[in-house]
């Protein structure tokens, strides 16, 4: 018999730990097919200090003793190492530490969604949409604005990402996401809460438009 708050994702709250957040998150995105296979990710930056998910395992499966906690300003300082001496710490790890450093960013969430690869097999350099609802959930954006995600091309090694991304981020100062073209999409805000609400417009915006291509609307 399930217990009743067993796939209740509602009951995380702005003070639930980083570990809790990170484990429940990856449950949920999960069933959504964002983190399938081992792939993906989330991070978290709380008072200078990195929660973050170990590489290559299956991340509906994580536990809260298995995250890693690193020093921001040294990631090679780790501050919580978990028991199980086969884990190490996340592929994404420079990526994430990027979108911190950069942007500030308190939260990065690294998917690996269908859809994050078909959209950037409909665009090349940026996704752009206007005038869907969903544009009003990404920071600083409303209805009307044109909504740019920039796209970078894919590498061997994840950690061969980071110029590219860096770059990226330089180059649009009001993007909340980076695509990577043929592999996924990196998403952060200013904690976990904003990165999750970004997270899924984003999604939805892919979504919606890899449907009006395939329905033939413009």
């Amino acid at each position: 018999k399930m217990k009743e708050t067993e796939g209740d994702y509602t009951t995380l709250s702005k003070t639930s730990t980083p570990q809790k957040v990170i484990v429940e998150l990856m449950k949920l995105y999960y069933t959504q097919g964002w983190v399938s296979g081992t792939g993906g990710g989330i991070c978290i930056c709380v008072n200078e200090k990195v929660f973050i998910a170990p590489s290559g395992i299956h991340k509906e499966r994580c536990r809260e003793e298995d995250i890693f906690i690193l020093d921001l300003k040294d990631c090679k300082q780790i501050l919580y190492k978990p028991p199980t001496s086969t884990l190490k710490v996340s592929a994404c790890q420079p990526l994430f530490y990027a979108a911190m450093h950069k942007r500030g960013a308190g939260a990065v969430i690294h998917s690996h969604a269908l859809e994050t690869f078909l959209i950037t097999q409909l665009y090349s350099k940026a996704f752009e949409c206007t005038k869907i609802e969903m544009i009003k959930g990404i920071s600083g954006h409303g209805y009307r604005d044109i909504l740019r995600v920039p796209i970078i091309d894919n590498t061997d090694y994840e950690e061969q990402l980071t110029e590219s991304l860096e770059e990226a981020m330089d180059g649009d100062e009001k993007t909340f996401a980076i695509l990577v073209k043929n592999h996924g999409v990196y998403i952060w805000g200013k904690d976990w809460v904003q990165c999750k609400t970004h997270a899924e417009c984003y999604h939805y915006l892919f979504r919606a438009v890899i449907e009006q291509h395939r329905l033939g609307i413009k």
